[in-house]
C-alpha cells in the first residue's frame, strides 16, 4: 500500500475529501497551527504534524525543517491540498515525480491567486480545476487531470468558487488514487493514464444542473 502525506495550510475540505474516499493518508502537515484540516485529520485518526513558517528566518530553512517532518512518515506520495506556500527549488527536486497539487483554474490559465475573479474579469465560459505534478516552474507541472464547470451569466466569486470546489472534491481523490494503483506514469512533461482506470480519463466536465 502506497504511502500519501497531505500538506495544507486552511480548512482542510481536499483533505476531507481525500479521506472520505479511503485514500491511504497517512499524516497531515500544515504550516499553520490553527488550520482547520488537523481537526479533520485528528477526528479521522490521521497524525498531524505543525511547521509554522513564522518561526523560521528564511524560505529554505522552512522548507528543510518541512521536509524533515513529512520524511519521517516515508510517503509515496506528497499530496498539496490547499498548502499555500512557495515551495523552493531543492523541496520541489527532493519530491520530483511524487508531488502533485490541486489548483483552482484550468492551467496553463489563470496560475498562481485569485483565479475565480481573473477568469471573471476575463470572461471565459468554462472554468475549473487542475491536478498535477508539482515542478519548479509555479502551477506549470505535468497535468494529471482536469474538471471544468460552466461560467453562469449571474455568478460571482462565491458562486463560482463554490462550483468549482464541488469538482476538486472528485477530482483530487480520483487524481491520487491512480497514482496510488500505479494507473498513472510520468513520462517527461506528459502523464499517462492507464485507459481503463477511469471512464472519464484525465477529463472531467460535468453539465451544469
Amino acid at each position: 500500500m502506497k504511502r500519501v502525506v497531505v500538506l495544507i495550510s486552511g480548512r482542510g475540505s481536499n483533505l476531507g475529501a481525500l479521506l472520505e474516499a479511503a485514500i491511504p493518508v497517512i499524516a497531515v502537515v500544515s504550516n499553520v497551527p490553527e488550520a482547520g484540516g488537523l481537526d479533520i485529520a485528528r477526528r479521522h485518526g490521521v497524525d498531524t504534524g505543525v511547521v509554522d513558517h513564522r518561526t523560521f528566518p528564511d524560505r529554505a530553512a522552512f522548507d528543510d525543517a518541512l521536509a524533515a517532518a513529512i520524511d519521517r512518515h516515508r510517503p509515496d506520495l506528497l499530496v498539496l491540498a490547499g498548502f499555500m506556500r512557495i515551495l523552493g527549488n531543492a523541496f520541489v527536486a527532493h519530491y520530483a515525480g511524487r508531488m502533485i497539487n490541486i489548483h483552482p483554474s484550468l492551467l496553463p490559465a489563470f496560475t498562481g491567486l485569485n483565479t475565480h475573479r481573473r477568469a471573471l474579469d476575463a470572461g471565459v465560459r468554462i472554468h475549473g480545476c487542475t491536478v498535477h505534478f508539482v515542478t519548479a516552474e509555479l502551477d506549470h507541472g505535468p497535468i494529471i487531470a482536469q474538471a471544468a464547470v460552466p461560467v453562469l451569466p449571474d455568478d460571482d466569486e462565491p458562486t463560482l468558487a463554490a462550483r468549482v470546489l464541488e469538482q476538486e472534491h472528485q477530482l483530487l481523490p480520483t487524481a491520487v488514487r491512480w497514482f496510488v494503483d500505479s494507473r498513472m506514469h510520468l513520462d517527461g512533461r506528459h502523464v499517462r493514464i492507464d485507459p481503463q482506470a477511469s471512464p472519464a480519463c484525465a477529463l472531467l466536465a460535468p453539465t451544469p444542473a
